[in-house]
């Protein structure tokens, strides 16, 4: 009990210490020691990736996780499975949720029809975008925002814990710094007076007879003789120096472990704060990770959807066919589509040069993606930019033909958003 109650003072002892060293340096009564221009830019760059780290961690959640707050609790059950340390359960993604829906409403409005056929194929593709996107979100949750976490909840928390007791250390010695400084102007202080006071002790003695030799033991002294003592209690100036003597060597003392031990924190303060360059090597392999994560995803999604697209336009190729006005007396007639430049056909090989548009029929398109030519026949796209289309009697309802300028070739439809 008398040990606790010792160190408890003893604690608090040193807390006040360093809250008197800390409040005299905010007022700029006191002295601080500071830290070299190669430690402290090491602190600015283990805050700022401490910080910049922090938002695109929390970035990336609103990223995977939009709307993590929902009304399944999902948050929150995974939290529980967190503190129980257990998996949490898979739960489908909202494309998936969308998919099952559409699946299940092409039952009720009957899979032969028009609708849920079309229900169904864009059900199955919901479906797929679901597990394609789930797998993005595992891969980058394991990849990326696990060594983040790691990062905000293991490394930083040590290198802040380190960074407080080296603070409280620079206290210490900054204190140590004070009291010795105080220590030594009251030494000298006391030199001086007691040197003083030396010089008109001497005055005195010559009027004051030897005590010590002379007088009887019973003797008492006279009331000038007692006062003159007493005002002297050192007359040979070993006394109130050589206190303040023993509180400078203790304080010099006190430094030096202060010092010490400063020394020792500073040191490994340094060697945590320089290991921030490997941190950002790691999280820059993470990053890369990241965007590979993300471009295979993005390309699952783009292949999954011209899939749909391509699948629901051939469906729907008449309908196509039907907005572009084609003359029906142009291929109703034999002999004039013969005699038309347009019907330059050599066995299924379209031959471009010799295409001319009709004289009705032409439409603007956007292209909606880049598209690279296959052969000679094909034109190569851009995606958001403006060409005119058309079609040839006898030509795949896939593929129109497109002019940008002085270029002419085959194009995709699906690669395009027809205009009015």
């Amino acid at each position: 009990m008398d040990f606790s109650v010792k160190k408890l003072a003893s604690d608090a002892g040193v807390f006040f210490s360093r809250a008197v060293q800390f409040t005299q340096e905010n007022l700029g009564q006191a002295e601080k020691t500071e830290l070299d221009a190669h430690f402290e830019n090491l602190l600015a760059r283990a805050d700022c990736t401490k910080n910049w780290t922090e938002k695109i961690f929390r970035q990336t959640e609103y990223l995977l996780q939009p709307n993590p707050i929902d009304h399944t609790g999902a948050r929150i059950e995974e939290f529980l499975y967190e503190k129980l340390d257990r998996k949490a359960p898979s739960r489908p993604t909202n494309a998936e949720l969308l998919g099952h829906y559409m699946l299940e409403a092409a039952k009720d409005f009957g899979p032969g029809t028009p609708y849920g056929s079309t229900l169904i194929k864009v059900g199955e593709c919901q479906q797929r975008l679901g597990g394609a996107e789930r797998e993005f979100l595992q891969t980058s949750a394991i990849s990326f925002l696990t060594p983040l976490r790691n990062f905000l909840e293991g490394d930083w928390r040590t290198i802040s814990k380190e960074r407080r007791l080296l603070e409280n250390r620079r206290l210490d010695l900054d204190a140590c710094k004070a009291r010795l400084k105080k220590a030594k102007a009251a030494e000298a202080k006391a030199a001086t007076q007691v040197s003083s006071r030396n010089g008109l002790f001497g005055l005195c003695l010559q009027a004051v007879p030897d005590f010590q030799e002379t007088r009887p033991r019973n003797y008492v002294l006279s009331a000038s003789a007692s006062a003159t003592v007493s005002l002297f209690p050192f007359p040979c100036g070993h006394g109130l120096p050589q206190l303040w003597s023993e509180e400078v060597d203790k304080a010099e003392h006190e430094l030096r472990v202060a010092q010490t031990e400063f020394d020792r924190q500073a040191e490994v303060t340094r060697l945590l704060l320089e290991g921030i360059s490997s941190t950002h090597v790691n999280h820059l392999r993470c990053l890369h990770e990241f965007v590979e994560a993300q471009t295979a995803y993005y390309n699952q999604c783009h292949r999954v959807m011209m899939e749909l697209h391509k699948e629901l336009g051939s469906s729907s190729a008449d309908v196509f066919s039907s907005n572009f006005g084609r003359n029906p007396s142009a291929s109703a007639d034999p002999d004039a589509s013969a005699e038309s430049p347009t019907a330059a056909l050599e066995t299924d090989v379209l031959q471009i040069e010799e295409v001319q548009p009709p004289a009705s029929g032409t439409r603007k398109a956007k292209v909606l993606y880049d598209y690279d030519a296959a052969d000679t026949s094909e034109m190569s796209l851009l995606a958001d930019e403006l060409i005119t289309v058309y079609t040839v009697p006898g030509m795949d309802s896939d593929w129109l033909i497109g002019e940008r300028g002085n270029q002419k070739g085959k194009v995709p439809v699906t690669y395009l958003e027809l205009l009015s």
